[in-house]
Formats: C-alpha cells, sequence, structure tokens
C-alpha cells in the first residue's frame, strides 16, 4: 500500500462578525487530564464508503470543501483544540493555551490501498490502518492538542484519522467533537444542538489540589529524565512490528447472554452478588482468551485496566457535554495467569470485575486513587497487561457528515500496548464490536480461542 501526503494545510476557528480573530483561553488540567499527562495519543479512524462523488476531481471539488468549511465552524465552539499545552515555571499543572491566531494541522492524503480491506472486519496489517492517521509531534514545552488526516481512496471512498493528546479530552469528547463536526457538515448550520455543545468550566472538577499532585507525581513517577519533569514531552514509541495484524470481532446480544448463562451456572454466588453488564462478561471472556494466547509461565503476574466515568461520581454532578477528561483508571491489581487458564478462568474474571464495577459506587475518588497509585507502583517487571477502551454507548456509527454513516471505526492507538477497542455493533442492537491488535501468529491463537469459545 502507497500512501501519499497531497496537502498539508493549517484549519483556524471560524470567526463571528464582531472580530477579526478568535477569543484567548487558558482551560488548566484537572485531576482527571494529569493521568493522561505521558500517555500516548488517542488516535481514531473512520472510514466513509462513496457510491457517488469518489473521483479524485468530486474529492477536491465537493468533499473535501465541505469537511475544511464545517471543521473551521465546528472549531469555534471547540477553541481548545486549537490550543496548545503548556507548563509555565510559576505554574503548578499544565494548561490548554489558546491564543487568537491558533490553527490545528490538516493534512490530505491519497492512499491506492483496497478500501474493502483496509476498512474491513478481517485480520489486516496494522501498517496499513496506522498510515491514516496523522503524524502528531510533540515538542517538549508546547506539543499540540489535536490533528487530523483525511485520506482519498480513489473511487472507493476516504478516511478521517484523528489524533489527540489524552490530557485533553477522553473518548467521550472526542466523540461529541466529530458528531459536532458531522453535524454542521451535514446540515450546513453555525449552531449546534444542546447536546454537543461543549461546556469548558473546570470548576466542575472538584478534587483537592494534593490528589492532583499525587497523580501528577505518578504520571513522572516512571520518567528516565529525572532533571525534566516538567516536560510535555512523551515518552518514546516503539517502532510498530511490521507482522502485527489487526482485527475487528463481535460478541452479538446472543452471545452475552450466553456468556451471561454461562457466568450464573458456573459462578458459586448468588446472581444478586454479580454484576453480569455486557461491560463485565464482554471484557472477562475477552481477558481470558488473550491470557491463554500468551500461554507461557502461568505464574506471571497479570494486571486488567479499564477506565470509569466519573461524571455521576462526584460530590457534584459534571454535565454529559463537560470538555475533558472526566474518566480515572480502575486495575485489577493482584493476580496470576493460572486464575484465568483452567476452564474456570472465564468466571474468575467475571467475579474479579463485577466486584471491581461494583466497588466503584461504594468508594470515593480519593481512596480509588490510592488504590491506583499503589497498584501501579507495584507493577514487576514481566507483568502481561491489558485494558479496554472506548464504549458501546458512544455512538460512532451515527456519524453521518452527508455521504452516509460509516463503514467502519477503528481506535488505532491500542496497537500501542495489549488493549481491546469497545464500540456498538454497526448494523444490530445489543452486542459489541471488539477491536484488537497483535501479531500474526498469536492473532491466530486469540482469533481461535474466541470463536471455538463461542460455538462450544
Amino acid at each position: 500500500m502507497a500512501l501519499k501526503v497531497t496537502k498539508i494545510s493549517r484549519v483556524k476557528p471560524a470567526t463571528n462578525f464582531s472580530q477579526d480573530s478568535v477569543d484567548s483561553l487558558v482551560l488548566p488540567l484537572t485531576f482527571f487530564d494529569l493521568r493522561w499527562l505521558k500517555f500516548h495519543p488517542t488516535e481514531r479512524v473512520v472510514f466513509y464508503k462513496l457510491h457517488t462523488d469518489s473521483s479524485r476531481e468530486s474529492f477536491h471539488s465537493v468533499i473535501l470543501p465541505k469537511l475544511e468549511r464545517s471543521l473551521s465552524v465546528v472549531l469555534r465552539h471547540y477553541l481548545p483544540l486549537v490550543g496548545r499545552l503548556t507548563w509555565d515555571p510559576q505554574d503548578p499543572k499544565p494548561c490548554i493555551v489558546v491564543s487568537p491566531d491558533d490553527s490545528l494541522s490538516f493534512t490530505v492524503a491519497e492512499s491506492d490501498a483496497d478500501f474493502s480491506r483496509v476498512s474491513g472486519k478481517g485480520i489486516r496489517p496494522e501498517t496499513e490502518v496506522r498510515s491514516l492517521v496523522p503524524e502528531f509531534t510533540f515538542s517538549c514545552d508546547s506539543p499540540s492538542v489535536l490533528a487530523l488526516q483525511v485520506t482519498l481512496f480513489p473511487n472507493q471512498g476516504f478516511s478521517i484519522g484523528i489524533a489527540a493528546h489524552h490530557s485533553s479530552m477522553d473518548g467521550k469528547t472526542m466523540a461529541m467533537f466529530v458528531k459536532s463536526w458531522a453535524h454542521i457538515c451535514k446540515h450546513g448550520t453555525i449552531a449546534l444542538p444542546v447536546d454537543l455543545t461543549p461546556i469548558l468550566d473546570r470548576t466542575r472538577i472538584n478534587v483537592s489540589g494534593s490528589l492532583e499532585a499525587k497523580i501528577l507525581e505518578l504520571s513522572l513517577h516512571f520518567l528516565e529524565e529525572k532533571d525534566s519533569q516538567r516536560s510535555l514531552k512523551l515518552p518514546p514509541t516503539v517502532k510498530l512490528s511490521l507482522d502485527l495484524v489487526r482485527v475487528t470481532l463481535e460478541l452479538t446480544r446472543k452471545n452475552i447472554e450466553k456468556l451471561r448463562e454461562r457466568a450464573k451456572r458456573e459462578s458459586t454466588r448468588s446472581q444478586l452478588e454479580l454484576q453480569l453488564s455486557t461491560f463485565v462478561l464482554a471484557n472477562a471472556y475477552l481477558w481470558t482468551c488473550l491470557v491463554k494466547t500468551r500461554g507461557g509461565d502461568v505464574e506471571r503476574p497479570v494486571r486488567f485496566m479499564y477506565a470509569a466515568d466519573f461524571k455521576n461520581r462526584l460530590d457534584r454532578p459534571v454535565p454529559e457535554t463537560y470538555f475533558g477528561n472526566c474518566v480515572f483508571p480502575i486495575g485489577c491489581f493482584g493476580h496470576k495467569a493460572k486464575m484465568f487458564l483452567g476452564e474456570d478462568g472465564f468466571v474468575n474474571m467475571v467475579e474479579i470485575l463485577s466486584d471491581s464495577v461494583k466497588g466503584i459506587g461504594s468508594q470515593d475518588i480519593e481512596a480509588l486513587c490510592e488504590v491506583y497509585v499503589e497498584g501501579t507502583k507495584s507493577v514487576k517487571p514481566g507483568t502481561q497487561s491489558g485494558s479496554v477502551t472506548g464504549s458501546n454507548r458512544f455512538g460512532l456509527y451515527g456519524l453521518d457528515f452527508g455521504w452516509g454513516r460509516p463503514a467502519n471505526s477503528e481506535t488505532v492507538s491500542i496497537d500501542r500496548n495489549e488493549a481491546f477497542s469497545m464500540s456498538e455493533r454497526r448494523d444490530e442492537l445489543g452486542g459489541v464490536e471488539v477491536g484488537l491488535c497483535l501479531k500474526k501468529r498469536e492473532m491466530d491463537v486469540f482469533v481461535s480461542l474466541f470463536q471455538n469459545g463461542l460455538e462450544n
């Protein structure tokens, strides 16, 4: 597959009739943002199959101008996205700073790949998917918040690639931004509906400064360059293996119900003790398949992570359209691989995840932060770590820019670690769609375990 960059430009927020430029803005990072300060970028690609206007001429004369114009308009509502992260010497923590002339990077590219294969669900090379998100350059002192890339597959379709600094927003905010962009592009409006209008008020996050300091210290704890802890440079990324592949799998509503019945049948606990949600059942099944795929030392430590939404878990509820991060990582620490390798591996993980999810409601953020900090610092070398990102509640398959619903949507950044991505299914209600990246040999084993487990 050959990809050619045809243009790199800057897109500024649209100004209103009374101004020549946008306002300045300073947004301090909150407790929930600081955890992700040194985390790799959040990257996503959304694919659109074109039935008309798919030629180069139509794309460049019709589709691309509409995308750029609507992006400029939506950025007026989402000003932080054109800003930069800064950490001035007098400030205890970094801020997002927007200046009047700020803009974001907008790359246009063209690919000669088979759109159906790259945007499909089957096993395909990860290098083909990764090339569709923009290169995100992080300077030490003032990294960008967001970058975008639109890639044309001539006479087939196009993709929109997104790369965002994770400390600027969580998955819910990213989904809200792209929905807003799609809404303005399709309807040609300037205003946004209430459910897509971001709230920038940082006073909504009422967490103590001491807790912010603790989570910031953890974010910097593993840095090799201890003398430059105020640097905003991210840790270097590992070059992707050429045999890394991606697959998109489905757990249907029927699959989930079968897993629920299996958990009820195999657990010695009463049904009232178990949280048998789609989230718990899907991740318990996926995690046990992944541990079995790795095989190896049964005594090796393993750790599973997920992010919990705290919008309705703080003393003062946070609005659903709040801009930023309002998720915090929850860890299942202190377990060994052998707990998930046997026939009872699935039900063991169901019980562990069930206890974890139910426990969030009975603990405040201070206690959960303490558990996470201590658990993270105690992780031993050789630990198999896994996590899940995304949600089946983001509604990403409803992203219609005017050329129909997406053919597929992928979380690209899961190729940086052993993580699952989760979203709703495209064509049927219920169940979940799952993305995963592994080396080809491991992927073959995982897919076999996944499919055989559901059949049997």
